[in-house]
């Protein structure tokens, strides 16, 4: 576990303390799903798991016990329903790209990269740090996501990538390397977040990017991510908002 709570430290020093301590708090209960996980090969979260869990029922009349919020998520990762939610909502928004995609001049899909393209929860071992397993280039797709990338450039419909990962010419080359050695290949844009846009918040950098795409003349038809802070402020026709009961970017 040290080496996730590192993760976590570096993870978020772009967002306000306040916000820092309570997105820790969320990761500390959720990520510790990854000390189950058993295969790093495994296809989804569930099958990674090493053992099984009981739902549970937690008393929303006092503030939320923590270890029944953790087997919570255990119950939740494990059971498959993460899994299921995650290629329910990628399935819907790949129909939504193919429909459209004919309808709509110089299209453009908005891909987030953690937790919606690529996916760093299935991990038994790793380097210390978040941008040290970044530059691992090891996080493997997740796949409804990179079939829809598929779908989307089957159909002429430009994908952009905009992550909060920092940028940095490392960070962006491993951050290239991993995910076409996951199976994304020919993007139109990969956007990191540059130091520029340090006050400002997820949503507002986010939604900037986007309208600079919208600018150069692209209909973004769906913008896919795993917060509700990748999917603010609009400049998209359709926001598919992926679960994520692990961690929580305001």
């Amino acid at each position: 576990m040290p080496r996730i709570t590192s993760a976590l430290n570096q993870n978020f020093s772009a967002i306000a303390p306040l916000a820092r301590g309570i997105a820790r708090t969320v990761l500390a209960a959720g990520l510790l799903v990854t000390a189950y996980a058993g295969s790093v090969r495994a296809d989804t979260l569930a099958s990674a798991c090493t053992q099984s869990y009981q739902p549970q029922s937690l008393d929303v009349t006092q503030p939320i016990n923590l270890g029944q919020l953790k087997r919570q998520v255990y119950f939740y990762a494990c059971s498959g329903a993460y899994d299921s939610e995650l290629t329910t909502v990628l399935a819907d928004a790949q129909s939504y790209v193919e429909k459209r995609a004919a309808e709509v001049s110089k299209s453009a899909l908005v891909l987030d990269i953690d937790e919606t393209s690529l996916s760093n929860l299935r991990l038994p071992k790793g380097p210390c740090g978040f941008d040290n397993w970044v530059l691992s280039a090891s996080a493997k797709a997740i796949p409804g996501t990179l079939s829809l990338f598929k779908a989307a450039k089957a159909h002429k419909v430009a994908v952009f990538f905009v992550t909060g990962r920092q940028e940095g010419e490392k960070l962006r080359d491993a951050t290239v390397k991993n995910l076409q050695s996951a199976g994304f290949a020919g993007w139109d844009g990969l956007v990191l977040r540059p130091a520029s846009a340090g006050n400002l918040s997820v949503a507002g950098y986010k939604s900037s990017e986007r309208e600079k795409i919208a600018a150069q003349g692209y209909s973004i038809i769906v913008n896919v991510g795993d917060q509700q802070s990748d999917l603010d402020v609009g400049y998209a026709e359709r926001a598919c908002k992926l679960p994520n009961p692990f961690y929580y970017l305001p």
